[in-house]
């Protein structure tokens, strides 16, 4: 898998994913505190947690699967780590109507291996995420269109970042 399409997902989806345990404590007291005030949902789960939730789990809402989430999202932190989620995220992250990991949807959208990706390609991609039925590629819709420049922006911040350069070895 190529490095731009690695970097433009940490950038999008998870900026403190070198660093953190699993879980993002801050985006999760800011999404509490957002969710008590209002109707839409905001989360805060990290590449990790969405891991963990993707190949272990389901897809409700409920507080019996979020404690499982935990439980898995720690196990394969200390199993698994960083690269190994990064690896699994990409591979099984929906992408599309019927599309998962991000090399099914290089193919689909771009017509080339995940690997040969342009930076702007795998902004695009990554700005599909984390919901690509509402967040569509083709045709743009107008949060991808919005967002893929500021993935972009967020990729040359993160570049330089050692943990970062070290995920994309």
């Amino acid at each position: 898998m190529g490095d731009n399409i690695k970097l433009a997902v940490l950038a999008g989806e998870d900026q403190l994913f070198p660093d953190h345990n699993g879980f993002d404590f801050k985006s999760i007291k800011k999404a509490m505190k957002h969710n008590k005030k209002s109707k839409s949902l905001r989360g805060a789960s990290t590449i990790s947690q969405q891991v963990a939730k993707n190949v272990f789990l389901w897809q409700d809402r409920t507080y019996f699967r979020k404690g499982l989430e935990v439980y898995f999202t720690f196990m394969i932190e200390q199993i698994w780590g960083k690269k190994r989620i990064l690896q699994m995220y990409l591979n099984v992250a929906q992408t599309g109507e019927g599309i998962f990991g991000v090399e099914a949807a290089s193919e689909h959208y771009f017509k080339k291996p995940a690997k040969k990706l342009t930076r702007k390609e795998a902004a695009i991609l990554a700005s599909c995420l984390p919901n690509p039925i509402l967040f569509t590629i083709r045709p743009m819709s107008a949060r991808v269109a919005a967002r893929y420049p500021w993935i972009l922006r967020q990729m040359n911040n993160l570049q330089a970042d050692q943990d970062v350069q070290e995920l994309l070895k």
